[in-house]
């Protein structure tokens, strides 16, 4: 390592490592929340028990504007099959502040402070990995597995630093709308290259033509073909297939998509040319440049603001996420001949505060008019059909077609569409959507 790399690693280590007092206020806070909860478990009689999860039992917490601290409420195995989402809500009544996120199974947000929120999430205990109901019920054992294994201060401060380079690179988390890289994840990948420098290095160097990169920390398989073979297939589409150390048939980084991947190996290769500060800063999309860039080419150019009711985080990224794909296919449908769009899309983006707000722009080219297939000459019936509904028609190959003049802008067509479509929108979780410019 040279002395501009290990410099810059450690500026960033200093910015990242929580404080002693933000540290010792979740400790104080986790401490009267935990026995609360423990008081409530006594009181109706349930066989169950909290344990910490997450980067702050890992050790691995990076400091954050708004810190979120998982804690797992773990049910025996004889409430199996059983709601026991509905079980820890009754845990939590008096407490203040208290949100259900629903998902495969419901869990719990309580707001601590305006800085620091916890996740109360009930699981079930699992002896056997194959028969946990839902991803969550491995957690334990992740905890577990890298408590035991990372016994370094360096390696976990090496974690950080990655995390930190996750969140600049908008590549951390496993949610659907990033499909990136997740806390476990990442603790493995930098344990098992022993450092954060190592990790990017291999990623960097990664030929995707030699085959997928496979990692079996604790050799639970012979050989490589092994792994492909055992592993579900769904679960091997990542760029890098993980073998979970606590269950050999699960791929620990099964959400990071092709996507996500790319934009990590670039700015690694970036990082390793030219070491600095500013690869670790969360960048901000330059909308006046893209806007002016665009009327430059004579494209359009639209930005719209959405909202949401969801609760904010993976499920209000997620719901945001699925309306702006949708909505691209409303401005450029994926299953319509290119001829018969009204837009050809130059550029977009989509952009997730971790609230309840997000924005998203599209630049487009757009076309004074287009050409509209329609049926076979020898099909009679629906040719007379088709000429009264487009005055302008030819003849083609065997075919009839039709030009169609486009004569309103993507902002009037954003807006009819938002009116004709109303309905769908709030069906989609989108409480507010407005076209900014």
């Amino acid at each position: 390592m040279n002395k501009k790399t290990g410099d810059t690693l450690k500026e960033v280590l200093i910015k990242v490592d929580p404080s002693k007092e933000d540290l010792k206020k979740i400790n104080e806070s986790l401490k009267q929340f935990k026995e609360k909860i423990e008081k409530q478990i006594k009181r109706h009689k349930l066989n169950a028990v909290i344990f910490e999860g997450g980067s702050f039992a890992k050790k691995t917490l990076i400091k954050k504007n708004n810190y979120d601290i998982d804690i797992f409420i773990m049910f025996s195995e004889k409430f199996r099959g059983q709601n026991i989402s509905k079980l820890t809500e009754k845990l939590l009544k008096g407490f203040k502040e208290v949100s259900v996120i629903h998902g495969s199974r419901d869990y719990f947000q309580i707001n601590k402070s305006k800085d620091f929120f916890i996740e109360l999430v009930p699981v079930i205990k699992v002896n056997d990995p194959k028969k946990a109901e839902n991803i969550t019920d491995l957690s334990y054992s992740h905890v577990k597995y890298i408590n035991k294994k990372i016994k370094s201060q360096k390696i976990l401060d090496e974690i950080k630093i990655a995390k930190a380079f996750c969140y600049a690179t908008k590549t951390y988390g496993a949610e659907s709308y990033i499909n990136g890289f997740s806390g476990y994840s990442l603790e493995l990948l930098v344990y098992y290259y022993k450092g954060f420098l190592n990790f990017i290095k291999a990623v960097a160097g990664y030929d995707p033509r030699k085959g997928k990169l496979i990692i079996d920390i604790e050799k639970h398989y012979k050989n490589k073909n092994d792994v492909l073979l055992d592993m579900n297939s769904s679960k091997l589409g990542s760029p890098i297939i993980l073998v979970d150390p606590t269950y050999k048939q699960r791929n620990a980084i099964a959400a990071l998509s092709k996507e996500t991947f790319e934009r990590f190996k670039q700015a690694s290769k970036k990082f390793l040319k030219n070491p600095s500060i500013k690869n670790f800063e969360i960048k901000k999309i330059d909308l006046e440049k893209i806007k002016k860039d665009a009327l430059n080419k004579k494209n359009e150019f639209i930005l719209l603001e959405l909202k949401t009711q969801k609760p904010a985080g993976a499920v209000a990224g997620s719901k945001f996420l699925k309306f702006y794909n949708h909505l691209e296919n409303e401005i450029s449908p994926k299953g319509v001949s290119s001829g018969e769009r009204f837009y050809e899309i130059k550029n977009k983006g989509f952009e997730y505060n971790q609230e309840n707000n997000a924005i998203c722009f599209f630049a487009v080219k757009p076309k004074k008019e287009i050409v509209i297939e329609g049926p076979f000459i020898k099909d009679k019936n629906n040719i007379k059909k088709f000429k009264k509904l487009h005055k302008k028609t030819f003849y083609k190959s065997n075919k009839i077609y039709a030009r169609e003049k486009i004569n309103f802008s993507l902002n009037e067509f954003i807006k009819n569409w938002k009116k004709k479509y109303q309905k769908k929108i709030i069906e989609m979780s989108i409480s507010w959507m407005n076209v900014v410019e």
